[in-house]
C-alpha cells in the first residue's frame, strides 16, 4: 500500500515552515505539494526537496485536477499546511485506510475533536451541510467538507471528479467550487466504504483564510440537492 500526500498550497509559506517539519518523510512513499503562491511557498518547498507542481488555473479544485495524474501512490492524503491539519494524525489516518476503507476522514466535529478556527458562520454552515447531506444521502458524516481525508487515489476519478461538467453549479455562483463536498456525497451514493476518525482543528498560521462564504455556500448547497435527483454515480443493484 503506497501513500501519497497532497499538500495543496496558496500563499501558506508561515505555515509550511512551521508545519511540514513535523511530518516524518516515512509515514508517506511521495509528498506532493501543488502550488499557486506569489509568496516564496514553492521555492522555499523546492529548496527543502519536496516535489511542486505548479498549479496553472485558480482555485483548489485544479491544484487536485492538475497533480493528480503524478500521484504515485494507490491512496492519497489531502493535508491543509496552513495550521489547521495535525500532522501527528497521519499515521491514524493510515492505519484506518489499512482497514480496507475507500476514505477516511479526520473529523473536526466527531466524539472529543473540536474546531478552533471556526467562528459563528463557518460553525453554522458546516453544521447546516453535515444536515443536508445527511438527510439526503445513505452516510452519517460528522464532517463532510473538510480537506484532511485520504481515500483510494482511483476514486478521484471513479466519482468524476476531474470532469468540470461535475462543478456546473459554481458557474452561477461566479466561483471556483473544492471537490470534498462532492466527493463525500458521490461516495456515499456509490456505496463506498467510509469511515471517520476525530481530529482538532487548530487555529490557522499566517495566511488569512480563503472561504468565500455565500458564493461557494450557494454552490455546494446547489450541489448537494441537483446530487440527489441525478441518476449518476449510483451504487448498481445488487
Amino acid at each position: 500500500m503506497k501513500v501519497t500526500l497532497l499538500i495543496p498550497t496558496l500563499n501558506e509559506i508561515e505555515g509550511m515552515k512551521a508545519i511540514m517539519p513535523r511530518i516524518k518523510p516515512e509515514w508517506c512513499d511521495q509528498i506532493l505539494i501543488s502550488d499557486r503562491s506569489t509568496d516564496g511557498t514553492a521555492e522555499w518547498a523546492e529548496a527543502q526537496g519536496y516535489q511542486v507542481y505548479r498549479q496553472k488555473k485558480k482555485g483548489l479544485r485544479h491544484a487536485f485536477i492538475e497533480a493528480w495524474p503524478l500521484i504515485t501512490g494507490d491512496y492519497v492524503i489531502t493535508f491543509s499546511p496552513d495550521g489547521n491539519s495535525i500532522p501527528e494524525l497521519i499515521p491514524n489516518l493510515i492505519e484506518s485506510l489499512k482497514e480496507g476503507h475507500d476514505m477516511v476522514i479526520v473529523s473536526r466535529y466527531k466524539d472529543h475533536a473540536k474546531s478552533q478556527d471556526d467562528d459563528f458562520i463557518t460553525s453554522f454552515g458546516n453544521g447546516l451541510f453535515n444536515f443536508v447531506i445527511n438527510m439526503l444521502y445513505s452516510y452519517h458524516y460528522t464532517d463532510c467538507m473538510v480537506m484532511f481525508r485520504g481515500y483510494r487515489t482511483a476514486l478521484f476519478y471513479e466519482l468524476g471528479l476531474e470532469k468540470e461538467q461535475s462543478y456546473w453549479q459554481e458557474k452561477p455562483c461566479a466561483t471556483v467550487l473544492g471537490c470534498e463536498p462532492l466527493l463525500s456525497i458521490r461516495a456515499s451514493k456509490m456505496g463506498c466504504r467510509i469511515a471517520e476518525i476525530p481530529g482538532d482543528e487548530p487555529p490557522r498560521i499566517g495566511s488569512d483564510r480563503k472561504l468565500q462564504i455565500v458564493r461557494w455556500g450557494l454552490g455546494y448547497m446547489m450541489q448537494m440537492f441537483t446530487e440527489y435527483f441525478s441518476k449518476d454515480y449510483r451504487a448498481k443493484p445488487q
